[in-house]
């Protein structure tokens, strides 16, 4: 950063004392004037790895054993697995190299979490085994196949539409993702009945959305709300077969959208089935609006308080059934930008000539490059936001002070951890690492 925050007041979670007795041992650590009680539940420190930024960005997983992220996270969601056509998980043969990366790539030594170059004849090369090796490193780490994302939950409908067809899918993602029976594609040796095993121990489903308002191609019907529990509980049901027949635990999660229009299909009986859901803490707001607004904040500002937040997103599952403990908070690891802002106020709420210009991936900036900014920074402790006004451009994202705040909410609400999307974003794990200091005190 290139100056001090210049606009504090004093938060709503802010450093207050916080008490929680749990069932049966009340214990706190006093840190940083915040007492947390240690009740058994282990908080989730989750990140999303985009795979096809291995290519893009050059960002493989050894990146994470490098920069300590992957000794601080408690779960890896490796983004994302696809749905055929017809309703099925595979893996599309025809998508930027995908099989590729995912698990024909040999990698030299020096490329290698392990230090070891892979051989060319080997049953898993590509990302998986690399995922594969860090995991073996770090055994506390946790690994999931997220399914969908924004560009992939197209046919997410047709695999949930009926019990046979959802019988179907989930039968064919776990034999794809857990029991690791990767296709032999093209002339390369990779693949074969289990050649991934052992790589990932959970499922992710991050259909966007069931209730609509997702990606324009993504197939729709009036039954999707309905058929999400449905297919949750599909999935829960053949897991706990695959936990019977291999003793191991596998992990099933889904991720929730932060705005009020897509959370209807989300209710309790969702949550009987899963282990915890993240919330997309973030995208409240973005350059296809006039004016400028934060895109993460915690509660509304003052400047909006009509304003979507995390806490109005929280409240709202909660009322729908979720459980505290089961809810884990989004991060982005991303800034949003206008351009043309007016100075006052800082920049905030006003009127914007248009979108900053594309950098990420539009009118983004990775969280490492919006720490680069050279203009006047803000922390808004009450909102739980923060942004910087350089020039006349304005960008919103989550800092370590704002990470900081989302833990204290986090331990004050006995929610279930946060998470951060995604981690290329952040290549030194700083985020990781407030993450994880601000959920141990």
């Amino acid at each position: 950063m290139n100056a001090s925050p210049s606009t504090r007041t004093l938060g709503r979670v802010g450093r207050r004392p916080l008490i929680v007795i749990g069932a049966a041992v009340v214990a706190g650590v006093l840190i940083l004037g915040v007492l947390v009680a240690v009740s058994g539940q282990r908080l989730e420190r989750i990140g999303y790895y985009a795979d096809w930024n291995a290519a893009n960005r050059g960002f493989t997983i050894g990146e994470l054993h490098d920069n300590g992220a992957a000794q601080r996270l408690t779960r890896l969601m490796w983004a994302f697995g696809a749905t055929s056509p017809d309703g099925l998980c595979h893996i599309p043969e025809d998508n930027h190299d995908q099989p590729w990366e995912l698990y024909q790539r040999r990698y030299s030594a020096d490329e290698s979490v392990s230090g070891e170059a892979d051989s060319y004849a080997q049953p898993l090369a590509g990302g998986l085994h690399q995922l594969l090796r860090l995991r073996e490193l770090h055994p506390d780490l946790g690994a999931s196949l997220s399914l969908g994302g924004w560009n992939w939950s197209t046919h997410f409908s047709e695999a949930a539409r009926t019990q046979e067809s959802r019988e179907a899918f989930v039968s064919s993602c776990v034999d794809l993702w857990l029991r690791g029976d990767l296709p032999v594609l093209g002339e390369e040796p990779q693949g074969g009945p289990g050649a991934a095993a052992g790589v990932f121990d959970g499922i992710d489903l991050d259909w966007e959305w069931p209730s609509g308002g997702g990606h324009p191609d993504n197939t729709e019907h009036a039954d999707d709300p309905a058929n999400f529990p449905l297919l949750v509980a599909e999935f829960r049901r053949q897991l706990d077969a695959l936990e019977r027949e291999t003793g191991q635990e596998y992990t099933l999660s889904v991720s929730l959208p932060g705005g009020a229009g897509a959370a209807e299909s989300y209710d309790g009986a969702v949550f009987e089935h899963v282990d915890f859901a993240t919330v997309q803490g973030y995208d409240f707001s973005g350059p296809w609006m006039e004016r400028t607004a934060h895109h993460s904040n915690l509660y509304a500002p003052e400047s909006g308080p009509e304003a979507h937040s995390v806490d109005a997103a929280v409240r709202r599952y909660l009322d729908q059934g979720a459980p505290a403990e089961k809810l884990v908070m989004g991060l982005p690891a991303f800034a949003r930008g206008w351009q043309g802002v007016e100075p006052a106020d800082a920049g905030r709420g006003q009127p914007a000539e248009g979108p900053a210009d594309d950098d990420y991936d539009g009118p983004t900036k990775a969280f490492a490059d919006a720490e680069e900014l050279q203009g006047e920074r803000h922390l808004d402790e009450e909102a739980g936001a923060y942004w910087v006004y350089d020039g006349d451009e304005w960008w919103t994202y989550d800092n370590a002070d704002v990470v900081d705040l989302k833990g204290a909410y986090v331990a004050e609400r006995g929610l279930g951890g946060l998470m951060v999307w995604n981690l290329d974003m952040d290549p030194e794990g700083e985020l990781v690492r407030a993450m994880d200091e601000s959920l141990r005190g």
